[in-house]
């Protein structure tokens, strides 16, 4: 990743500093020379940190991720090791919520299909059957996962007349009070006119939404995916969409990333899919990039890093 001048400074004044990939993402080989006598790593999603590379960094510490997201880093080996893994949330979530709200009124509104009628010249006066829209009032959009980007995008969705559920793996939450109404998981499914996802990429979420969940869904319901592409089985919605079992779908994660360009889902006018924008404002990459080089200094110096995922790996180094 390329690193404003600046941001190289405040690094180059605690350790020396080597730019791995300058002109894009590393190799394979580039990543594993590069973590060699080193004491920490400045990472994003694109450079997998598996045992492999945290085994060749012999003298990493930690492992700063440029993102909310840490699929990528095999956190288990790095604990093991003893290597501290950081991430940068909260500073991401109003721009990914404020995405979501954006991806939910392009489906309902059909504002793409609207822009792209004029753009190729299919809009010659009122006799043209526009394609017609639906409303959000009065719908009922349905949260998996309220974590901090999930209670911020019910928050934004109040305002246009949503009834907001949700469903978590904690169960009900006591601050969604007010905010929105626990659902079993097949019961919100069952309910929404709208499905957003904002759950982390585990072993249990992997394919969390297939074609038993699709199915459960109403054929006038929308599905809208920030959080990671694998937690949706494509080929499966690809073919509720196609059916009509499904009236939409907004996604700003694939898998993979970038999606193959003949992949069929990208084919259908029902569906949306944006270039993993989420965290693509200035004001929010800048505070991203802020927050990864804070924890990774800290790291390097031996002191706590502000957003510590893999915590007991500082405990263990504080005990006595």
């Amino acid at each position: 990743m390329r690193l404003p001048e600046a941001v190289l400074a405040r690094i180059e004044e605690v350790a020396e500093v080597t730019v791995c990939g300058s002109q894009g993402p590393p190799s394979r080989e580039q990543v594993i020379a590069g973590v060699r006598d080193v004491d920490g790593v400045l990472s994003s999603t694109v450079v997998p940190v598996d045992a492999e590379v945290l085994e060749a960094g012999q003298r990493l510490r930690v492992v700063s991720n440029f993102g909310v997201g840490f699929d990528h880093v095999d956190v288990g080996a790095a604990t093991e090791r003893g290597i501290l893994v950081t991430n940068t949330p909260d500073v991401l979530t109003d721009a990914v919520a404020d995405l979501t709200l954006g991806l939910m009124l392009a489906l309902a509104r059909r504002i793409v299909e609207g822009a792209l009628l004029v753009r190729e010249g299919r809009w010659i006066g009122w006799n043209v059957r526009l394609p017609l829209a639906t409303d959000l009032s009065g719908k009922t959009l349905a949260i998996i996962g309220l974590g901090r980007i999930g209670t911020a995008v019910a928050r934004r969705a109040q305002p246009f007349g949503l009834s907001v559920i949700y469903h978590d793996v904690r169960g009900e939450i006591a601050e969604a009070a007010g905010l929105a109404t626990y659902r079993p998981f097949d019961q919100a499914l069952r309910e929404a006119d709208i499905v957003s996802l904002h759950v982390n990429l585990t072993p249990e979420t992997t394919r969390l939404i297939g074609a038993r969940e699709l199915a459960l869904m109403k054929p006038v319901a929308f599905l809208v995916n920030t959080s990671r592409g694998p937690v949706v089985d494509q080929r499966a919605l690809y073919e509720a969409l196609r059916d009509g079992r499904l009236a939409g779908a907004a996604l700003d994660v694939t898998e993979p990333e970038p999606p193959d360009p003949a992949d069929p889902l990208l084919q259908l006018s029902n569906v949306l899919v944006v270039p993993h924008i989420g965290s693509a404002t200035r004001e929010t990459r800048a505070a991203m990039l802020d927050l990864a080089v804070r924890n990774l200094v800290a790291g390097v110096l031996g002191q706590r890093p502000p957003c510590l995922v893999n915590p007991e790996v500082w405990s263990k180094r504080r005990t006595p």
